[in-house]
């Protein structure tokens, strides 16, 4: 693999500057596609932008940026893309920055600081060679910045047709996954959150790589998509009442498993609820798996109180009341004598110390 190092000025770089939907985000006279399919949205904030040409302006150090070549001799940014736009962003105008207590855009510079500006060089560090070594070192130097998550390394590992859509559905800004999920999805579109969690839940069962892998030259990702919309569509059906626990449950999971069961909303909803108002619940979110699997484990039911199974012990003398021997308090649990699923309360009353064979023989039961 070839690496060398280039000296380019922000006029060059900011030079044929576009970001639009249909041309993408270019610079460089067009030669330098600065968000290829694998880069995210733009996420500095003003503080941010406004860093970046400060540093310009009082000529600092910026970090070093890296770009790839391509075989047609055009460029993609691999590591700086914050940075490129905020520079782009501001020489066309798009926001102000405070210099000697005013706010200035670009155009309300002097000569001079507008030509400080321009004649700023950037160091770059431009690699040439085989995708995957392109792909290896696009790893390896992701250390500065804001640096990118799992999923945005995974869109550059499998870049083609299909990353590019399905990024539209799910990772701009004000997507349509966003409208019609976010208040059952955790995670930002942005950072990929979104596309990750839907892939992750494919039906095939396959890593979210092997998937991807798969997919990779498919014209599009309307496959995933209209899988997304179906679990949406599922879940609003058979859980109409919407609770705040219900964001960033495993829906997809859920929907793979219960797709075709015959599940009554209006039953379901009466459980909800009452589960919703029962104390011995601590874990709130797990009603929803509870109420479609039965198992108690997704509820974190209250436990007694040491002080609880202190006194039950010394009122029980250390015997255990099912196999009838003595033993130390370390060596027994507590147990509820009505079981939490038949309506036992998690009360002293309702406890009694089993050693823990015993409490295992009958939590088996």
């Amino acid at each position: 693999m070839k690496i060398e190092q280039i000296r380019v000025t922000v006029g060059e770089l900011t030079a044929g500057y576009v970001d639009n939907e249909e041309q993408g985000v270019r610079g460089y006279g067009g030669r330098l596609n600065i968000r290829p399919p694998y880069q995210r949205e733009f996420i500095y904030k003003d503080k941010q932008r406004e860093d970046v040409l400060q540093t310009v302006l009082k000529v600092f150090p910026l970090n070093v940026m890296y770009w790839s070549k391509n075989e047609d001799g055009t460029f993609e940014v691999i590591d700086g893309q914050q940075r490129t736009i905020s520079l782009c962003q501001y020489v066309a105008g798009d926001f102000s920055i405070r210099y000697n207590g005013d706010l200035l855009k670009y155009y309300n510079l002097t000569d001079a600081l507008r030509e400080q500006i321009l004649s700023y060089e950037l160091m770059i560090y431009v690699c040439e060679g085989t995708d995957q070594e392109r792909l290896d070192w696009f790893r390896i130097i992701n250390i500065a910045g804001e640096k990118l998550t799992d999923q945005e390394l995974r869109n550059a590992v499998y870049c083609g047709p299909w990353v590019t859509d399905a990024k539209k559905y799910f990772s701009k800004n004000g997507c349509v996954a966003y409208r019609m999920g976010s208040n059952y999805m955790a995670g930002s579109p942005i950072r990929q959150d979104y596309l990750a969690e839907v892939i992750s839940w494919n039906p095939e069962g396959l890593s979210i790589d092997k998937y991807m892998s798969e997919h990779q030259h498919d014209s599009d990702a309307s496959d995933l998509w209209i899988y997304f919309q179906n679990v949406v569509n599922w879940m609003k059906a058979k859980f109409p009442n919407y609770r705040k626990e219900m964001k960033g449950q495993h829906w997809g999971s859920l929907y793979n498993e219960y797709k075709d069961a015959k599940l009554d909303p209006k039953a379901l909803e009466e459980r909800i609820a009452a589960l919703m108002a029962d104390d011995d619940v601590t874990d709130k979110k797990g009603i929803y798996k509870y109420v479609l699997d039965g198992k108690e484990k997704h509820l974190s039911i209250r436990a007694f109180t040491d002080t609880q199974k202190r006194t039950a012990y010394e009122q029980q003398g250390g015997i255990c009341p099912h196999c009838h021997k003595h033993y130390e308090y370390e060596q027994m649990e507590g147990d509820h004598i009505t079981p939490w699923c038949e309506g036992g309360k998690t009360e002293p009353d309702n406890l009694q110390m089993l050693c823990k064979e015993c409490n295992r023989r009958k939590g088996a039961k």
